[in-house]
Formats: structure tokens, C-alpha cells, sequence
């Protein structure tokens, strides 16, 4: 089964996130495909930008609990996509939970609908947003973060873009999305891909510096009591043992 669907229209090349039994969640599979077709669109001379979509109402609902990737494979695909000499971008209709919310800060534009909705949920099952950090800490507001971070509340879309997190935010996604793609199809490969090194430079100093901190902090919060904990009661549907 193929997890992610791939077209391509005057040099854009679209990934759909396309798991729709998980509601698209960073499973060991779906990482690796999604990589594999990351790093064929690097190579691809054609592809000019690609954007990175989702099929139902869910563009990830973060790690597979059941079949979740390592965390280097997580950090690896985060630096893949802020290295990778062309933009990507983000293109949200539907909910973006925990580690997909690292995804969508590893590109370097996003937009989504008013449909989305947004929650670092890390902390109700007793983890940390360790590894989403590298892309997200350099790119985000501050503040706006520590609250979302430790309190998991859910946020709307116009709030995701004023807080750093989405490019843009509007009700038709395609049309805010329009001039974005045609402002890439006119700008020169080798233009784009120096300009974006510039811009993300600071985000990789950050993932060669506190990746392998923060991987093997991903890792002993996965194996403690309490995230067992918090994962069997969010699959069994019931509040965790430490809620008051």
C-alpha cells in the first residue's frame, strides 16, 4: 500500500500524506516513503517546489503510537525537508496534531483553511515535543509556545499564523496558495535554492547542535512509566491516572 500519492503541475511536485486508517500519523512506513520521495524530488531537475498536502480531515495526527518511527528517522526527515534545495510547502485543510506540527514547521511555507486546527498533545500522554523542537523553536513565537507546549490546548488557524507557526491562513487555501506557486515557478533553481540556505540556516545550526539530545530525550520519555501510561489511556479512550 502506498502511502503517499504523487502528481506533478508545471514543476510542482504534490506529496499528499495518504494513510487515512491513522488519520495520516508519522508511522515507521509512512516516514520512509515520505522521505524516499523527498529525496527524489531533490535529484529531480523538473521539480521546482513541492507542496505537502494530506488526504481526509487530518493532515498528521502526529507519531504512530502503534508503529512509530525511531526518533533519528523523525529528526532525519525534519532536516531533510529544511535542507532540501527547493521550498516546500504546506498546503492544511484539516488537523495537525503533535508531531505533525513538526512536520509543518520544517517547511519553509505553509498555508492552511479555517478547517484546521492545531495541539501540541505531548503532554497528555506524558511525553515532551523533544524532536518537533528543532524546527519549531527557531521559527515560533516564544511565548505563544510555552503556553501551547504545556498546557495542550487546541488553536485555530488565524492563531497559527500570527504566532509564526503557518505562512498564511485563509478560506480558500488554493487561492492564498496561487501567487506563493507562481512567485516559485519564476524564480530560478539555483536562486532558490542559495536563498533558502540563507534562510535556514539558523535551523540547522539548531538540529547539528541539539538533535541527539533531544532524540534520545524523545526515546526515555517513550519508555517511562508514565508515557505507557498516557499512551494505553488515550487508546483505550479514558483520562490518564495523573489527571486531577
Amino acid at each position: 500500500m502506498t502511502l503517499i500519492g504523487r502528481t506533478r503541475a508545471r514543476g510542482v511536485e504534490t506529496l499528499t500524506l495518504d494513510s487515512p486508517h491513522n488519520r495520516n500519523a508519522l508511522s515507521a512506513a509512512l516516514v520512509g516513503e515520505l522521505t524516499d520521495a523527498l529525496a527524489d524530488c531533490a535529484k529531480d531537475a523538473d521539480v521546482r517546489a513541492i507542496v505537502l498536502t494530506h488526504t481526509g480531515n487530518t493532515f498528521s495526527a502526529g507519531a504512530d503510537l502503534r508503529d512509530p518511527p525511531p526518533p533519528d528517522a523523525l529528526v532525519a526527515l525534519l532536516r531533510q525537508i529544511v535542507a532540501l534545495p527547493k521550498p516546500v510547502v504546506a498546503r492544511v485543510t484539516g488537523h495537525v496534531r503533535a508531531g505533525g506540527l513538526g512536520l509543518l514547521a520544517a517547511c519553509d511555507i505553509s498555508a492552511a483553511s479555517p478547517q484546521a486546527t492545531f495541539a501540541f498533545t505531548e503532554v497528555h500522554i506524558g511525553v515532551a515535543p523533544a524532536v518537533i523542537s528543532l524546527p519549531l523553536l527557531p521559527r515560533t513565537d516564544p511565548r505563544a509556545l510555552a503556553r501551547y507546549y504545556l498546557t495542550g490546548e487546541r488553536f485555530s488557524a488565524p492563531e497559527a499564523a500570527r504566532i509564526g507557526l503557518l505562512t498564511t491562513a485563509g478560506e480558500d487555501v488554493d487561492k492564498a496558495l496561487t501567487p506563493i506557486l507562481d512567485g516559485l515557478r519564476r524564480a530560478s533553481p539555483q536562486a532558490l535554492a542559495e536563498t533558502k540556505a540563507l534562510l535556514t540556516a539558523k535551523v540547522l545550526e539548531a538540529f547539528d547542535r541539539d538533535a541527539a539530545d533531544l532524540a534520545a530525550l524523545s526515546a526515555r520519555l517513550f519508555s517511562s512509566a508514565q508515557a505507557r501510561e498516557g499512551m494505553t489511556a488515550f487508546l483505550e479512550r479514558r483520562d490518564p491516572a495523573w489527571v486531577v
